[in-house]
């Protein structure tokens, strides 16, 4: 490793965490008010695709568990309609959310558990799943290049 590819390394290790936090920091406070599960999951994916860009696409895989990327994208997306769709089997409107306005919310500590939670984390997963996903092709395929070369 040459002395000029420590500083990105360090930086890029170090950062890993606090964009994560940052990430789940957005999933919780989007719950407390408008949903984000999209900008938690861009987020979140932009972390793991800064590993990819200072690592490598080997050395990134190695330390970060996100082969199976892609399948939480479609983990998140068949939650998402599901959860959307779920209310026309009871006659209700599509994305009806339960529990209804005025009625007792379970709650986790002062998280509020409605199905607009779960709604988010489909979205999460998706956008997580998709954009890493994304990352992990385009760093395959840029590495299959260069060795090519």
């Amino acid at each position: 490793m040459s002395p000029s590819n420590v500083l990105p390394r360090a930086v890029a290790r170090f950062l890993l965490l606090p964009i994560g936090m940052i990430a789940v920091a957005l999933f919780v406070k989007g719950l407390s008010s408008t949903g984000d599960g999209f900008a938690a999951g861009t987020v979140a994916a932009l972390g793991v695709a800064l590993q990819y860009v200072v690592f490598g696409h080997r050395e990134a895989e190695r330390c970060l568990p996100v082969r199976r990327a892609p399948l939480a994208a479609v983990v998140g997306l068949a939650l998402g309609i599901a959860i959307g769709f779920a209310p026309l089997l009871s006659g209700d409107p599509a994305f009806t959310h339960l529990p209804p306005a005025g009625e007792k919310v379970a709650k986790l500590g002062t998280l509020e558990l409605a199905t607009s939670v779960a709604f988010d984390a489909a979205i999460f997963l998706t956008v997580f799943g998709m954009v890493v996903g994304i990352v992990r092709e385009l760093a395959w395929a840029a590495e299959q290049e260069t060795e090519e070369a």
